[in-house]
Formats: structure tokens, sequence, C-alpha cells
């Protein structure tokens, strides 16, 4: 049997049965149903496991390379897997018949977010909350902010865009896409918004994220896909597969929070009220970007499977280079590497409010792309 006729069976099927790429309810369960409660235990979890149990993150902390941290670059292949398994690679030549979706998450990731973010943190931190905040320590959190703007995101898309039924093919392209740019526009954008001319960009990190959060992945799940559908044929694969799968990704989201803020506990539990300030202008961003990208794709058409996933890309952050880029440039201790820390903390709630919007406005959108019109 050959792929094609496995990829054809395999549309058959979710023709025949009516099923989307991901069932995400019943393939998440409970946990899908009560996936903010999870992660709220994770994050309380994560900081008693640090404060109580200090060898383990110190132990696990030596695991590391290029500023990644082994562990958790694990645990989120494990929550990207179920997305790059279901990647059909022949579709992906098909983004040239929609490039809408792909327009808009490039202009809104970095014409508009880096900017916006300045702005709304510069507003926030420096005027409306100078009398809780020192102006020098107001302007090390305004820096990590900038990190946290020029960095769209990378790993975590894939969870979003899973829970959102999403396009994997097509999310790949973006996320891909986007980082190519991120190799050449993250330090100038990072240098023209900090005002400084001496940056040094973690290269070796961003490289290392891009094999680890996105080759392995892909290479490993289009793999497996193959070997299942020839093994077992497409009904399997949908129907069993598919569906057994799908408990990975929340599980990994889990654990990583927990590494994430076993790591970070001390910064957060010092930090209390400081923290609230910095998430206020890092909410209204994530959801002021978010409204532009979506609302853009309703207004242009783009079907929902490409709309969801490429506003939650600029919505969302890479976390990773951002806390990576603000050690190596402020350290560990400093006000952009809390700032970054934050940006963590508030990512999750509030992406999985917008992944629950998205989903409640789907028939707001086309279910198939829209015709190009050629000349």
């Amino acid at each position: 049997m050959t792929s094609d006729v496995d990829e054809a069976g395999l549309a058959r099927t979710r023709e025949a049965t009516g099923a989307s790429e991901v069932d995400t309810a019943s393939a998440l369960g409970v946990f899908g149903r009560f996936l903010t409660l999870w992660v709220a235990i994770a994050i309380a979890v994560g900081i008693a496991v640090g404060q109580w149990f200090p060898a383990v993150p110190d132990s696990l902390s030596r695991y590391e390379y290029a500023n990644v941290s082994l562990p958790v670059a694990v645990l989120i292949w494990a929550m990207i897997f179920p997305m790059m398994v279901q990647v059909d690679l022949g579709s992906i030549l098909n983004i040239r018949r929609e490039p809408r979706g792909l327009v808009v998450t490039t202009v809104v990731n970095w014409l508009i977010k880096p900017f916006s973010m300045f702005a709304i943190a510069w507003f926030f931190l420096i005027v409306v909350f100078s009398p809780f905040i020192e102006e020098p320590l107001a302007r090390e959190y305004l820096s990590g902010a900038i990190l946290l703007g020029a960095a769209p995101c990378t790993a975590m898309v894939f969870v979003w865009s899973l829970l959102t039924k999403g396009d994997p093919a097509y999310t790949l392209v973006q996320v891909s896409f986007n980082d190519v740019i991120m190799l050449v526009a993250f330090a100038p954008i990072v240098v023209l918004l900090l005002g400084i001319s001496d940056v040094s960009v973690p290269w070796d990190t961003v490289a290392l994220s891009v094999v680890l959060y996105i080759v392995i992945p892909l290479l490993g799940g289009y793999a497996i896909r193959v070997w299942l559908l020839r093994s077992k044929g497409a009904e399997w694969f949908e129907e069993v597969f598919v569906k057994r799968v799908g408990v990975v990704t929340p599980s990994g989201l889990i654990l990583t929070l927990v590494l994430l803020f076993a790591f970070q506990g001390d910064v957060i539990i010092d930090n209390p009220f400081h923290i609230a300030l910095i998430a206020v202008p890092l909410t209204i961003q994530t959801v002021f970007i978010f409204a532009i990208a979506y609302r853009w794709m309703q207004a242009w058409h783009v079907r929902h499977a490409v709309a969801a996933p490429g506003a939650l890309i600029g919505a969302s952050n890479f976390f990773e280079l951002s806390v990576a880029a603000a050690i190596a440039l402020f350290g560990l201790q400093s006000g952009a590497a809390l700032a970054t820390v934050v940006g963590v903390l508030v990512e999750v709630p509030v992406m999985l409010a917008l992944v629950r919007y998205a989903n409640r406005t789907r028939d707001r959108f086309p279910a198939t792309a829209a015709p190009t019109v050629t000349t």
C-alpha cells in the first residue's frame, strides 16, 4: 500500500465519519473539560516542588544546552506530537492556494506586535504604575516585555492549534516561516526598542529550539504517521490512534508547567504585587493582538482551521527564547527576567480563554478555503 493510497483512505474515513482532524473533546476528556483547573494545580505544584524539594529543579537544571532545558524540551515535544503526527507533508504545497492566512500572521507578528507590546507596556509600567514601581525597575520590566513581544510563539502554538482543530500542515508552515523571520528580525527589533546597540542574541538557543520543537517532532511524527497508515490502515489511525494520543498533549502541558514553575518559584514568591502589575499590560497585549489577527482573518474569509491558530501564534510568545535572552542580557535576578517569567504565568490561562472563544465563534468563518482570484 502506498502513502498516497493511505492519505486518500484517511480522507475518505474522515468524510464518512464526519470526524474533524482532532475530536478535541473526546481526545482530551477530563483534561480538556477542566484544563484551566489542571493548569492552576500544575502552577501551584511546580512552585511547591521548587520550595520544598529544591534538589529536583537543581538536578534537572544540569541538563541544559544553549539555555534550553532538555527535560522541558522533551515535554514540549510530547505536547506537539499529536499535531505533528497528523501532518501530511504533501499538503504543505497547497499553502500557496490560500496565502491570506500567512500574510495576516506575518504582518501582525512582525509589523504590529513588537511595537504594540512596547507601547502598551510603556504606558502601564512607566506611566500608570509609576507610584508603585521605581522607574529604573519599571524600565527593566519594560525590557522583558519587549523581549516577549519580539518573539512570537514556536512550540505552544501547536497545542493551541490542536485545541482549536487547526490545520496541522498550515500551522507548521506558519510557525516555520515565523522562525525564519525571527532568525534575522529578533535582534534588530530588540535593538531598536531597547535603544541599545550591543544586544547579544543567543542564536544557538534559537537554532536549537527550531530543531527541538519543529524539525525532530515533524520528522518523527511523519515517519510514525506513514508507518501506521501502511500497517494499520486509515480507519484505525483516525478512529483509534489519533483519539488515544490526544491525551499526550494536556499531560505534556501540565508537566511542563510544573517544571517551569519549579525553576522560577523563588522569583514569583518574592514579587507577588509586581507580578500582578506586570500581568496587566501583558494580558491586554495578548488579547489585543489576537483580536487584530482574528478579525482580519474573518474579514478576509480565511477558514477557521487557519484563522484560529494564526491569530494565536501572535497572541502567544516564544517564552523559551524570551527568558533565555532576558537572562543573557540582564541577568537571572533582573526585572527583565522576572517580566518574561510573568509572561509564562499569564500566557496559559489567557490563551485557554482565547481558545474557548475561538471555538465558540467557529461558525463565523468559512469551513473551506476561499477561492483565490487569479489573473
